[in-house]
């Protein structure tokens, strides 16, 4: 079971940019699915974007047109680029993975979108 691991998160000003990474410690090939959910002080974590194995993407409404999920299989990672960045993507962003029914989540990044 791989472990994850996030880094890139940090402070930006509204309609900034940030690039997240999460670096897992096995093999990604074969994981079937990976991606990032948030979670915000008082609010249920929720789903950011997810990525199969076969490069399919899924994302939340409030991401779409504005973040991009991609995953590097031979460097064992997966990376979410994030642009013109609101106020209200302030959250603990978790790395994610779903592989033959086993769920495992990152220790997570804190973003904070400040002016």
């Amino acid at each position: 079971q791989a472990q994850l691991m996030e880094s890139g998160g940090g402070v930006v000003q509204p309609g900034g940019s940030l690039r997240l990474s999460c670096a897992a410690s096995t093999s990604i090939n074969d994981i079937n699915m990976m991606g990032w959910y948030r979670q915000a002080p008082g609010k249920q974590r929720e789903m950011v974007a997810l990525i199969s194995n076969l490069g399919s993407t899924n994302y939340a409404t409030s991401a779409e047109g504005r973040f991009t999920i991609s995953r590097d299989n031979a460097k064992n990672t997966v990376s979410l680029q994030m642009d013109r960045l609101k106020l209200g993507d302030t959250a603990v962003y978790l790395c994610w993975s779903w592989n033959r029914g086993i769920v495992t989540w990152g220790q997570g990044t804190q973003v904070t979108v400040s002016s």
